[in-house]
Formats: structure tokens, sequence, C-alpha cells
């Protein structure tokens, strides 16, 4: 009795999980990031935080990288993701842009980026676990302002993840976006793999 009970009550949590995931997922408004936005200019006096270990932090003085420094004067495909070591980010996502890393840099990508809503440090130990670091350059969002900026925050706090990204992919040409993709829901990996975009450049 007590089983079954417990059973339903699991299976109850992961379908309201679930659910909640997918709120306001296909009406949700990305005005603020359509192509041919400035995504410097759309997040003004935002940083990110280049992926390394703590005693690189301490060396570095917890220095941060500017936007423009990122993006201007460059081809980069950036794509975003919910969280560090979760399921479709670390089986899925990462693999389809490190596996396909030798067909950007055909195309003449200059990087190739992942950002996220965590520290540095645990994006270096993901980074270093998926052993993708030496293809996909990775940046933390700390304290989650860039996606913010962007409108591309979403509350997770239903998967203990608290505010985190939409997961989501663009191509940008001199800090302009030329592609953009939004999956509809953070568990959905429909439209922001790197296949898809390979074949938007």
């Amino acid at each position: 009795m007590a089983s079954a009970i417990l059973r339903r009550t699991n299976s109850y949590a992961v379908r309201s999980m679930v659910d909640a995931l997918r709120i306001g997922g296909s009406s949700r408004s990305y005005a603020k990031l359509t192509v041919g936005t400035d995504i410097v200019s759309a997040a003004p006096d935002v940083s990110l935080q280049k992926a390394r270990s703590w005693d690189e932090g301490v060396s570095s003085k917890f220095s941060t990288t500017a936007l423009k420094d990122i993006f201007k004067g460059k081809k980069v495909v950036i794509f975003g993701l919910p969280g560090a070591y979760t399921g479709v980010c670390s089986q899925q996502h990462v693999p389809s842009y490190k596996n396909n890393i030798d067909k950007f840099k055909a195309k003449g990508i200059d990087s190739v980026i992942c950002v996220s809503v965590n520290d540095p440090y645990v994006m270096n130990g993901w980074a270093e676990k998926l052993q993708a670091k030496d293809a996909i350059e990775f940046y933390g969002d700390f304290d989650g302002s860039f996606h913010k900026s962007l409108e591309l925050d979403k509350d997770l706090s239903v998967a203990l993840l608290g505010r985190r990204s939409q997961r989501w992919s663009a191509y940008v040409e001199d800090g302009k976006i030329k592609v953009l993709n939004v999956e509809e829901v953070p568990s959905d990996f429909k439209v922001s793999g790197g296949e898809v975009i390979l074949g938007q450049i």
C-alpha cells in the first residue's frame, strides 16, 4: 500500500515538473532579441566569465570578459542551455557542437561558445568532463544578467535550478545576430543543436 502511494506520488511529481517546464513555452515573446539585434548593445555593461579553475580565477583577480571582446569583429556561434551537468545539455546539446567543430571552422566561424547560468568553475569542470574545452569556449553567466538582459531567462525552480536560461542558439557576425533559434521549452532539443545552425550559416 505504502509503495503504491509512493509510486503515485513520484509519478505526479515528475508530471508536475514536466508540465511546469512547459508553462509559457510556446507563448513566450523574445522581442528584445531578434535577427539584426546587436547583442552587445542589447546587454549593456554585462560581461561573462570564461571557464577556469579556482586558482586561475584567483590569479586573474576574478576578471570577466566584456561582450565586445567576444563578438566584435568576429563570426561567432553561441548556444545557451539551462545548466551544466544536466541531461539534455550533457548528452545532446554540447556534443552536437563538439562533434561538428571542424565543420564550423570550415565555414569561417572564429569561435563556438557555450554559455549557462553557472559560475565559471562549474563550467570548467563540466567542460573537462565532456572533453570539449579544446573545441568550445565555455562561459559562465554567474548571476544570470546576460540572459536576463536578452530576455532569455526562465524560472526553473520546479527542477531545483532556480532562474536559468532558455535553450537557444545564435549565429553572430560582428555583434549582429544573423540567426536565432529558441526552443519552445528548455527540455526540448529540436532547433538549437549544432547540426541545425550549421545549415543556417
